[in-house]
C-alpha cells in the first residue's frame, strides 16, 4: 500500500491542494532544518502571510531532526521510531474548517482508507476540551477518550503567538507484545503507539501568558509516515518495513554483516536512517563542511562510517546505498535519482577522507578509555579527536554511551573556545529581526519593469525606514516602494540594482541596493528626500548592462561545465556583478589546464556565434518538458521565465540577460578553486571587465618587453629558463667542490666533519659525505635564505645523528631531531654557531 499517495489523494478529494515537499534547509533563521509539515505554512498560521486560495493545504513533508533544540541523534539505531530524516504526511486549515471535520476527516482515513481495526484506537483529548470530546464520541466510545493535561495535549509554536489544544490518535498494538511498565496510553512505550496528531490551533498567548481566541482558528495536524507504515504493515519496528528493508537487505550485502532485529542489529538500523538523512542533503544542495548545517551533515556520515567501521568496514561503503536509495524513492522525489551520481560522487570524498583518520583515531580512543577509571573521558583527548582525527563531539560521547561513561564537557567546550564558533554561526540568519513583513501585507506586489527599461516615470506608493516601520516622508535612509520599478531586487546570485529617483530632473534620492519583501521590490535609499505619492524619474546605473552580461555568460558557463565535465554538475551558488561573476558547482575534484581551456573556449564559441536569447513564460511542466535547469530550493510560481539561448542553454531565471551573446563580448576564467568537499569554484570577467583583464595583461607583456629589450617575451623566458638552470648547474659543482674540500678529522676509528657552511644545500652535502666516508660522523651547520638550518649524518651505531640535533640544537634557540642514520633541524640565533659547533668539538674531539 502507498500510503502517502492515499493520504495525499484523500485529502485532495477534500479540497486540499496538495503541496510537494518543501526544502530540508526552510526559509526560517529561528531553524536549523525543517523540523514538522508545518514549517512551509508557519507565515500563514503567524499572520505574516495572507491564506492561500484554497485555504486548505496537504503535504508529505521531509523533515529532519539532528540538532538544535529537536534532535534525536543519540536514540536514532537503539529505538523502533527514532529517525533523523523522516516524512510528516499532514492536513491544514487556514482559517477554514475547525474541530469538526478535521476529527471527521483524521477518521475516515485511518478506518475507511488504511482500514485500522477500530477498536485498537484510543484518543487523547486537552483536559479543557470538551468540544473536541463531544465530537469524538460520535465515533468512539466515551470510555476510549482520555483526557490529559497541557504536557501532553497542549501545542504551541513558541513561548508567545499561535497555540491550541490537540487529539491525538493512539494504536494498541497489544499487550500480548507490549506490556512493560511504560506501556500504557500516555507513557514512554510502544504498546499505545501515537499515530497523528491533530492541533486546534485556536488562541493567541502575549508576552503575560493570557490566551486569547483568534478570529480564524486553524488545523495543523502531522502524522509520520514511517510509524503509519509499521502499523498498516503489522510490524513492532519502522525499521522492519517496507521502507527500511530494501536498504539494510544492500548493508547486509554491502557489510556480509547479518543483520538482527534486536540490540545487534543497531549499526545496521544507524547505517539505514543516516544513508537517508545524508542523501537528500546533499541533493539539495548541502555540503560537507566545519561549520552550520554542513557540519551537522558530516556528524550524522561519520556516525554512519564509525557504526560500518564496527561491522568490519575499512573503505568507504556508504555511497554504495545511494543507488538503492534513489531507485526506491524516485517517484516521489526524482530530483534525488537525477543527482544520484554527484551524491555518491560527494558522500564517497566525505568518507575517504574519514577513513584516513579513523584508524589513529580509535586507537586513541580505545587507549584513552582503558586509562578511564571513573566514569569521565578525558575532555583533552575528545577534543583531540575532533580537531585532529575528525571525530564529532557526538560520535565520541556515542562510543562512550556504549560503556557507561561521559565525556569531561566543561574541558572540551573550553577548548573550543579557541575555535570558530560551529554548527548554529551559519543559520542563525543575518535579517534583522526588528523588521516587520505585516506592514506590507496592505499593498500588492509593484510591476518590475527593469527587463526592457532602465528608466521610467513612476510614482512612489509607499515608504518605510530601514526596519520597514511604514512613514510618510523619507529624509535619509530608508526603503522606498515604487508603482512600477526598472530596478531589480537581488535574486538567484544576481546583485540588486543601484541607481538614482529624480524629481524635476533633481536627485532626490540614490538607490543603493534593490530587494524583495514579501515578494515586493523595495529600493534601499541614502540621502532621501521622499514623500509617498510624489511622481519621480527612477534611473537604473549604467552598470546594469554589464550585470545582465556576466549573468547570460554565468548560464553559458553552466552548460558548458555539463557538456565538458558531465551531468553531474549541479550550481552550489553564484554570484552576479557588473565586473565579475562567480559560479560555484558540483564536482568531485580540482579542474586540470586542460579542462578550463575547454570550458573558456567552448563559451567564447557560443559568444561569438550570436546567438538570441529568448524569454520565455510557462508552466513549470512545460519549462520542465523544453530541458530548463531548476534550482533545489528555489521558489517558482504557476508561470516560470524561462531564459533560453539556442539549445545551448535552457534556465529558469528571473535575472536580466543580453538579447544576443555577441553582447557579451568576451569571456575569461580568472580564478578555479575549491569551497569544500565536492564544491569548485569558477571566476570570470566578460565585458569591459574583460576588456580590463586582458589590456592589463597585454600592457604587462609590453612593459616585461621593453624592459629586457626583448622582441619575443616567450623567447625572452625561454633563455631566462636556460640561465637559471645554468646558474643553479654551477652552485651544485661549487657544493661538490666545497664537499671534496671538506677533510674528515679521524679520531678513535671514526671520521668526524664539522663545519659551518652557509648558502649550501646542507642535506645535499651531508647525504654527499656519507657516500664518501666510512665510519662518518658529520655535523653541519648554516644560514641560507635567511634560516638557520642544522644537518647531522652518522653511519656508525654509537653515535646517532638524531641525538646530535636534540643535544646542540638548543645551543642555538632551536630543535629537531631524526632517525639515527640522519636528522636536521633550525634555530634561531645565528651568533652562537661557531659557539655549538665548538661544544661538539669539545664532546667528540
Amino acid at each position: 500500500m502507498d500510503i502517502r499517495k492515499k493520504f495525499l489523494d484523500f485529502f485532495e478529494s477534500k479540497g486540499h491542494k496538495v503541496y510537494p515537499s518543501a526544502p530540508l534547509v526552510p526559509d526560517d533563521p529561528t531553524l536549523l532544518f525543517t523540523n514538522a509539515g508545518m514549517v512551509p505554512f508557519k507565515p500563514i498560521f503567524t499572520g505574516e502571510k495572507e491564506p492561500p486560495k484554497p485555504p486548505r493545504a496537504c503535504s508529505s513533508q521531509l523533515c529532519m531532526r539532528a540538532g538544535g533544540k529537536h534532535n534525536d541523534l543519540e536514540n536514532v539505531g537503539y529505538t523502533n521510531r527514532h529517525h533523523t530524516l523522516f516524512e510528516m504526511l499532514g492536513n491544514f486549515s487556514f482559517g477554514d474548517y475547525f474541530k469538526e471535520e478535521a476529527i471527521k476527516y483524521a477518521w475516515e482515513f485511518v478506518t475507511e482508507v488504511l482500514n485500522l481495526d477500530k477498536d485498537r484506537l484510543w484518543i487523547t483529548i486537552h483536559e479543557s476540551d470538551d468540544e473536541a470530546g463531544k465530537i469524538w464520541e460520535k465515533y468512539v466510545s466515551k470510555d476510549r477518550i482520555v483526557k490529559m493535561g497541557d504536557k501532553d495535549n497542549f501545542w504551541q509554536m513558541g513561548d508567545t503567538g499561535p497555540c491550541g489544544p490537540c487529539s491525538e490518535i493512539h494504536y494498541d498494538q497489544g499487550a500480548d507484545k507490549f506490556n512493560g511498565p511504560e506501556d500504557y496510553l500516555g507513557g514512554e512505550g510502544d504498546r499505545f503507539l501515537e499515530i497523528w496528531n491533530l492541533v486546534f490551533m485556536q488562541y493567541n498567548r502575549d508576552e503575560k501568558g493570557k490566551l486569547t481566541p483568534l478570529p480564524k482558528p486553524s488545523i495543523d495536524t502531522g502524522m509520520g509516515l514511517e510509524r503509519i507504515t509499521a502499523v498498516v504493515e503489522g510490524v513492532e519496528s519502522n525499521y522492519d518495513t517496507s521502507i527500511f528493508k530494501p536498504l539494510l537487505e544492500k548493508i547486509v550485502e554491502i557489510t556480509a554483516k547479518e543483520y538482527y532485529k534486536d540490540k545487534r542489529g543497531a549499526s545496521h538500523r544507524v547505517i539505514a536512517d543516516h544513508i537517508r538523512a545524508v542523501s537528500f542533503l546533499v541533493a539539495q544542495g548541502v555540503r560537507f563542511d566545519r561549520e552550520g548545517r554542513g557540519y551537522v551533515l558530516r556528524r550524522i556520515l561519520r556516525r554512519g562510517v564509525r557504526h560500518g567501521y564496527m561491522l568490519g568496514m575499512r573503505k568507504p561503503f556508504m555511497y554504495k546505498i545511494v543507488d538503492t536509495l534513489a531507485e526506491q524513492m524516485k517517484g516521489q522525489y526524482p530530483y534525488l535519482f537525477e543527482k544520484k551520481e554527484s551524491v555518491k560522487d560527494a558522500i564517497r570524498l566525505e568518507e575517504e577522507r574519514f577513513f584516513e583518520t579513523i584508524d589513529k583515531g580509535m586507537a586513541l580512543f580505545k587507549e584513552e578509555l582503558a586509562k578511564t577509571t571513573g566514569d569521565t573521558f578525558s575532555g583533552e583527548v575528545a577534543f583531540k579527536l575532533y580537531d585532529t582525527y575528525g571525530f564529532p563531539l557526538d560520535l565520541t560521547q556515542d562510543m562512550l554511551r556504549e560503556v557507561n561513561k561521559n565525556v569531561d564537557i566543561e574541558t572540551f567546550e573550553k577548548l573550543m573556545q579557541i575555535q570558530k564558533e560551529r554548527a548554529r554561526a551559519n543559520w542563525k540568519g543575518s535579517g534583522d529581526s526588528k523588521i516587520n513583513l505585516k506592514n506590507l501585507e496592505k499593498y500588492p506586489q509593484n510591476e518590475f519593469v527593469g527587463y526592457k527599461n532602465l528608466q521610467i516615470k513612476t510614482k512612489i506608493t509607499a515608504l518605510f525606514d530601514e526596519h520597514l516601520n511604514e512613514v510618510k516622508e523619507l529624509n535619509d535612509s530608508g526603503w522606498v516602494m515604487l508603482e512600477k520599478t526598472p530596478f531589480y531586487a537581488e535574486s538567484g546570485g544576481q546583485r540588486g540594482d543601484k541607481g538614482n529617483i529624480l524629481k524635476d530632473n533633481e536627485v532626490v534620492a540614490e538607490v543603493v541596493d534593490t530587494k524583495k519583501f514579501d515578494g515586493k521590490n523595495l529600493s534601499k535609499t541614502a540621502n532621501a528626500n521622499l514623500k509617498v505619492g510624489d511622481e519621480v524619474t527612477a534611473v537604473v546605473d549604467e552598470s546594469r548592462r554589464e550585470i545582465a552580461k556576466h549573468h547570460s555568460a554565468t548560464h553559458l558557463l553552466h552548460s558548458a561545465l555539463r557538456e565538458i565535465l558531465g551531468e553531474h554538475v549541479t550550481q552550489a551558488g553564484s554570484l552576479v556583478q557588473a565586473d565579475r561573476l562567480r559560479f560555484d558547482f558540483t564536482h568531485p575534484k580540482a579542474l586540470t589546464k586542460e579542462d578550463i581551456d575547454k570550458i573558456e573556449n567552448m563559451v567564447n564559441n557560443i559568444i561569438a556565434k550570436g546567438i538570441k536569447g529568448e524569454i520565455i513564460e510557462t508552466s513549470i511542466d512545460e519549462a520542465k518538458k523544453m530541458g530548463a535547469m531548476a534550482l533545489f530550493g528555489e521558489k517558482y510560481g504557476d508561470i516560470v521565465r524561462v531564459v533560453k539561448f539556442g539549445d545551448f542553454s535552457v534556465e529558469l531565471c528571473g535575472g536580466t540577460h543580453v538579447d544576443n551573446t555577441s553582447e557579451i563580448g568576451s569571456f575569461y576564467i580568472t580564478k578555479e578553486s575549491g569551497v569544500s568537499a565536492g564544491v569548485r569554484r569558477i571566476e570570470a570577467v566578460v565585458g569591459m571587465a574583460a576588456y580590463k583583464y586582458a589590456k592589463e595583461y597585454r600592457d604587462l607583456v609590453e612593459e616585461l618587453k621593453a624592459e629586457n629589450k626583448a622582441k619575443d617575451i616567450k623567447t625572452f623566458i625561454e633563455k631566462q629558463k636556460e640561465e637559471i638552470k645554468k646558474l643553479k648547474n654551477e652552485i651544485k659543482e661549487l657544493q661538490k667542490a666545497a664537499v671534496k674540500e671538506l677533510t674528515p678529522v679521524e679520531k678513535n676509528g671514526v671520521n668526524f666533519v664539522v663545519e659551518r657552511i652557509d648558502n649550501a644545500n646542507l642535506r645535499d652535502i651531508a647525504t654527499d659525505l656519507k657516500g664518501r666516508y666510512e665510519n662518518l660522523v658529520a655535523f653541519l651547520a648554516g644560514v641560507n635564505k635567511g634560516k638557520l638550518t642544522l644537518v647531522s649524518v652518522s653511519n656508525i651505531a654509537d653515535i646517532k645523528a638524531g641525538d646530535i640535533i636534540k643535544e646542540f640544537a638548543p645551543i642555538v634557540g632551536g630543535k629537531g631531531g631524526g632517525k639515527p642514520d640522519f636528522a636536521q633541524g633550525g634555530g634561531k640565533e645565528v651568533d652562537k654557531i661557531d659557539e655549538m659547533l665548538e661544544r661538539f668539538k669539545e664532546k667528540y674531539l
